[in-house]
């Protein structure tokens, strides 16, 4: 079978929608799971972890919904033929904020769970590269509007 940019695009779609129902499942689940996870943590959390663990799922789900919700739109776009279009470029802004937001919500986590701030670093690592992208792309739309006047 040939690799093809459409098969990737369906993968990455597939994936986009694998990680939507694996993130709903964990804010749906989250009371069990964070129960669970501080019953079998080998770090000792406080009696108001669980609460603190709860309000940080519940807070990063939502950026992490809506970057996936943006991405989902980002690669119809593609699949659609719209490549270096303004859309795009706004999509990529909107997903390097939710980025950004996530890694906020995981450095004040921080301060009560240390692993938080790794995840906070990453975060952040994150949207730096989307937003190089989204440079890119910004570039990209300049030129070709640029060659679209050239006579």
């Amino acid at each position: 079978m040939n690799w093809s940019s459409k098969n990737s695009i369906r993968l990455s779609r597939l994936c986009v929608v694998l990680f939507g129902a694996a993130a709903l499942a964990i804010l749906i689940s989250a009371p069990w799971l964070v129960k669970t996870f501080v019953a079998f943590s080998c770090v000792p959390l406080e009696h108001q972890a669980e609460s603190l663990l709860q309000a940080t799922l519940y807070a990063g789900g939502v950026p992490a919904l809506y970057i996936l919700w943006k991405l989902w739109r980002l690669l119809e776009n593609i699949q659609g033929g719209n490549v270096f279009v303004p859309h795009n470029v706004q999509l990529l802004r909107r997903i390097s904020w939710g980025c950004a937001v996530g890694a906020v919500i995981c450095l004040i986590s921080g301060f009560y769970y240390l692993p938080f701030f790794v995840i906070a670093v990453c975060a952040a690592f994150m949207a730096l590269i989307v937003r190089v992208v989204k440079n890119v792309f910004q570039q990209a739309l300049l030129l070709q509007e640029d060659a679209d006047y050239t006579i």
